[in-house]
């Protein structure tokens, strides 16, 4: 009995987190979409500052991790130590803007789809550089994954989609995704690699220590020389209010996000989360086709369950090695 209940308190956990980050991303990406094609108040301006969304949520994000941290945390004082994230920083900043800064050239859909892809350059820096040897199930994966992108970015996007985007240019946003991916895979590596070293570290530690750096890299950018984009920016959030409560939500829904995948990874480990946010960004490509008005042809659909179908393979597989190393822990 105490076993039955103690697995519908993990399920219904589970449930909560799930329900959290599908709310707090698929709004945020809603906000993004809004961000990067509405034309603001009686002008009809658009919103050009969008690397300023990064600074903006480093800051809401540094200031929550340092909540946490104070309410939460019982770390030893044995973590990572805050000055250690300054080189990952560097490419968690200049990362997520390329990434942001896509969305004035290609589509939220074809963006999402792009950045689903973060197998391929891993897989490439692998064999190229460090002569990692794949599994053929691996390559499935990342052919289903090339492929459907590949199909997705080639077949014509409809003039209304067309239409919304500030500077129509998908070999550019393309182009600054796949930057966008070989950065966040330069980031990962850091931090796994100061995660070894400093094994007491905490998420509340981590993500204080790359949102304080991203804060001084994004400030320095945004505000660093007389007529730096940043004074723009807030100059049009003041002429535009509805554009900054849409900035100050989008900050928000990525710290609630950021908490809620701390959490899945503390509690349920790194493959659940990878499965929720999988699933995550396939609605968001529905969610941004009904709601944002961004339709899709059916080549393009079929592009994206191509994807899915290779991420949910790559998900599979991982599974797979997980209960294998667990059987071979319980032999032992």
């Amino acid at each position: 009995m105490e076993a039955h209940v103690s697995g519908l308190r993990r399920v219904l956990l589970l449930s909560f987190y799930v329900a959290g980050i599908w709310t707090a991303y698929i709004f945020q990406g809603v906000l993004q979409e809004n961000l990067s094609t509405k034309r603001f108040g009686p002008d009809k301006k658009r919103f050009e500052h969008l690397p300023f969304l990064n600074l903006a949520q480093n800051v809401v994000c540094l200031a929550w991790s340092y909540m946490m941290l104070k309410i939460w945390s019982r770390s030893s004082g044995e973590g990572t130590p805050w000055w250690s994230y300054w080189s990952a920083s560097i490419t968690n900043t200049i990362g997520p803007a390329m990434g942001i800064e896509a969305l004035k050239y290609i589509s939220y859909p074809a963006q999402v789809l792009a950045k689903s892809s973060k197998m391929i350059p891993v897989m490439l820096m692998g064999t190229l550089v460090y002569g990692t040897r794949y599994t053929f199930s691996e390559y499935i994966c990342t052919f289903l994954v090339a492929g459907g992108v590949s199909m997705f970015a080639l077949t014509k996007t409809s003039s209304k989609t067309i239409s919304k985007l500030a500077h129509p240019n998908a070999p550019l946003g393309y182009g600054l995704c796949f930057l966008n991916l070989v950065f966040d895979g330069f980031t990962n590596a850091t931090q796994d690699s100061l995660g070894a070293r400093y094994p007491k570290t905490t998420a509340w530690d981590i993500m204080l220590g790359m949102n304080l750096w991203g804060t001084i890299y994004s400030m320095i950018y945004m505000f660093g020389w007389p007529h730096a984009s940043g004074f723009e920016a807030v100059k049009f959030c003041r002429q535009h209010p509805e554009a900054a409560w849409d900035v100050l939500f989008y900050c928000l829904c990525g710290a609630v996000g950021q908490n809620f995948i701390f959490l899945t990874i503390n509690r349920f480990g790194s493959l659940a989360n990878t499965t929720i946010t999988t699933t995550r960004k396939f609605v968001s490509i529905v969610v941004s086709s009904l709601l944002s008005g961004n339709p899709l042809s059916a080549i393009q659909w079929g592009s994206v369950l191509m994807v899915f179908s290779g991420l949910s393979y790559q998900i599979y597989l991982k599974w797979q090695k997980l209960q294998r190393s667990q059987k071979k822990r319980k032999a032992t």
